[in-house]
C-alpha cells in the first residue's frame, strides 16, 4: 500500500463507525441530526488543525478556507456528510475526505496557491430527512426560496429551521460569486470503470431527473366484512401505478424508481385510506422524462377511475439536464489521461454548474452498487482519487 493510500486509510476511519447501522452494515447519517453533527464536528477539527478557518452560510453549509475568504476567485471543492437511509460509505463523505488530504498533498509538495481554495460540505445533499435533494447547494444560489426551506418537515414533524437552529439565510450571491470554479470528487454509481485500467474519471453531464409525490385516496374499511366489489382501495391504484412506471421507464431507455411509500392507517386488517407514493425518475433527455412522468400519471387516473379512488401529483423537485462546463471537462481528462463519462445520479455540482464552471471527478467503485451498504472502492483508488484532485486544485489554483 502507498504512503498515501495509507494516509487515507487512517483518516477515513476516523469517520467509518459514525453513523454506521449495526444490523444493516449502511449509514444513517440524516442531515443534522447526531451523527451528521459529529461529522460536522469532525470536519470543523480537521479544518483547525490545518489552518483553514471554517465559515458558515446561514444555509447549513460549511465551507473551510485555505486562504482569504474575502480575496475573491476562490476554487472550490468538496461534497457532503448525510446519506439515504442504510447507505453506503463513500457517496458524499469520499468526496470531503479526499480534498482535506489533497490540501496535504499540495503542502507537501511546497505549493503556494495564488487564488483560495475552499473545501465545502454541504448540507442535505441526499433530501432523506427533508425530501429536497440538493438543499444547501439550492438555497446558496437561491433555485429554492429560504421560507419554503424552512418549513419542510422531517417525519418527526420537525422543521429544517428548527434543526439548523433559526430561518435559513437563503441566496448567498455575494458569497457565491467569490468562487471561480467548483470541483466534486465523488464515487462512481455504476460499473463503467469497474473493467478498465482508470481508477478515476471525469463526469460529461448528469441526466435531468427529479420526484414526484403521488396522493392516492380512497375509502378506508375493515379488511374482513367489506366485499371486494365494494372496495375503494387506493392500494390496487398504487401498485398499478408501480408497474406502469416501471413498463413506461424501460419502454423510454429511462429510469423509474418507487422506494418509498406511506400508508394510512397502516394497519394489517383495514382496507387503506390513503397511500403516498414517491416517483424518481430520470432520462438522458428532458423530453423523455416530461413523457415519462406524463404516461405514469396517465395511466395512474385511468386506474383510479376504475377503483373509484382518487389520485393527485406533485413535483417536489426537478433538476434539468447539466451539461458539465465542456471547457473545464476536457481540461481536467487532458490533465489527468482519463475518461469522460455521463451519470444519471444528481449532485451538488448539479446545481452549481448553473452559476459557476463545474466539473466532477468519479473514482471506480468495483460493484457498481451505490445507495447501499455494498458500495465499494479501494484505498488504493482512493488515493488515486486524491492525487488526481490535488492535480486539478493546483492547476486550478495555480
Amino acid at each position: 500500500m502507498s504512503d498515501l493510500a495509507a494516509r487515507f486509510r487512517k483518516l477515513w476511519d476516523e469517520i467509518a463507525p459514525i453513523g454506521r447501522d449495526a444490523g444493516s452494515g449502511g449509514y444513517l447519517r440524516y442531515s443534522l441530526t447526531e451523527p451528521e453533527l459529529r461529522l460536522r464536528d469532525w470536519f470543523r477539527d480537521q479544518a483547525e488543525q490545518r489552518g483553514m478557518p471554517v465559515t458558515e452560510d446561514g444555509n447549513g453549509n460549511l465551507f473551510a478556507w485555505w486562504g482569504d475568504p474575502e480575496a475573491g476567485d476562490a476554487v472550490l471543492t468538496g461534497s457532503h456528510f448525510d446519506s439515504v437511509p442504510h447507505g453506503g460509505a463513500y457517496d458524499g463523505p469520499l468526496g470531503i475526505v479526499s480534498a482535506l488530504l489533497a490540501v496535504d498533498e499540495l503542502r507537501d509538495a511546497g505549493v503556494t496557491p495564488v487564488r483560495p481554495l475552499a473545501v465545502g460540505a454541504f448540507v442535505e445533499e441526499e433530501g432523506a430527512r427533508f425530501g429536497v435533494p440538493c438543499l444547501g447547494s439550492r438555497l446558496l444560489t437561491g433555485a429554492l426560496p429560504a421560507e419554503r426551506a424552512a418549513v419542510l418537515r422531517d417525519a418527526d414533524g420537525v422543521s429544517f429551521a428548527e434543526a439548523l437552529g433559526g430561518a435559513p439565510a437563503g441566496a448567498r450571491p455575494e458569497l457565491l460569486g467569490r468562487f471561480r470554479s467548483f470541483v466534486e470528487l465523488h464515487v462512481e454509481q455504476g460499473r463503467a470503470l469497474a473493467d478498465t485500467p482508470d481508477a478515476v474519471a471525469v463526469a460529461s453531464a448528469i441526466w435531468p431527473h427529479g420526484r414526484w409525490r403521488f396522493d392516492f385516496a380512497g375509502e378506508g374499511n375493515h379488511a374482513g366484512t367489506t366485499r371486494m366489489a365494494d372496495r375503494r382501495d387506493p392500494m390496487l391504484t398504487y401498485a398499478f401505478t408501480v408497474l406502469a412506471a416501471n413498463k413506461e421507464a424501460r419502454l423510454r431507455g429511462a429510469h423509474a424508481t418507487v422506494g418509498r411509500v406511506s400508508v394510512e392507517p397502516n394497519a394489517t386488517n383495514a382496507i387503506p385510506s390513503r397511500v403516498t407514493g414517491w416517483l424518481d425518475a430520470r432520462a438522458a433527455e428532458p423530453d423523455t422524462l416530461t413523457g415519462l412522468v406524463e404516461a405514469v400519471h396517465d395511466k395512474a387516473v385511468e386506474r383510479a377511475r376504475r377503483d373509484g379512488t382518487g389520485v393527485t401529483l406533485t413535483e417536489e423537485s426537478a433538476t434539468p439536464l447539466v451539461a458539465f462546463d465542456g471547457g473545464l471537462a476536457d481540461r481536467l481528462a487532458a490533465l489527468l489521461g482519463a475518461p469522460v463519462l455521463p451519470t444519471g445520479a444528481g449532485h451538488d455540482a448539479g446545481v452549481l454548474a448553473g452559476h459557476l464552471p463545474t466539473a466532477m471527478l468519479f473514482v471506480r467503485n468495483p460493484t457498481g452498487v451505490s445507495h447501499s451498504p455494498a458500495e465499494s472502492a479501494t484505498d488504493v483508488d482512493c488515493a488515486a482519487g486524491v492525487a488526481a484532485l490535488a492535480r486539478v486544485l493546483r492547476e486550478l489554483t495555480c
